[in-house]
């Protein structure tokens, strides 16, 4: 059983930057892949980024490229989420979410089968 819980958001103006982490608990965290989604009102979750449980390799969205960087460290069970240049349309509740061992590529939900209770993030303009 494998426990998240997200933490770092909150309200912020345009261009600033914020960072997300989350911590878990209650199983193997090196061996998974660690992803970050997000859900915008009135829209479906959508995949941000995800980290290989190596830290060797990455992937993003297009929409988040170039502004956000996902790393992790498996010495604190942590991954966090490095939000740059935020804009309005970033506005949206973020999840962790954690695969099973061994999972890469994940970007689809359904590779994914841990999730933490999210944490809102609001960018005004």
């Amino acid at each position: 059983q494998v426990h998240l819980v997200e933490s770092g958001g909150g309200l912020v103006q345009a261009g600033v930057s914020l960072r997300l982490s989350c911590a878990a608990s209650g199983g193997t965290f090196s061996s998974r892949t660690m992803g970050w989604f997000r859900q915008a009102p009135g829209k479906e979750r959508e995949f941000v980024a995800a980290i290989i449980w190596t830290d060797s390799y990455r992937v993003y969205a297009d929409s988040v490229k170039g502004r956000f960087t996902i790393s992790r460290d498996n010495a604190k069970n942590t991954c966090y989420l490095q939000m740059n240049s935020l804009k309005p349309e970033d506005t949206a509740v973020y999840y962790c979410a954690a695969t099973i061992p061994g999972r890469w590529p994940a970007r689809s939900r359904v590779d994914y089968g841990y999730w933490g209770p999210g944490t809102q993030v609001t960018v005004s303009s």
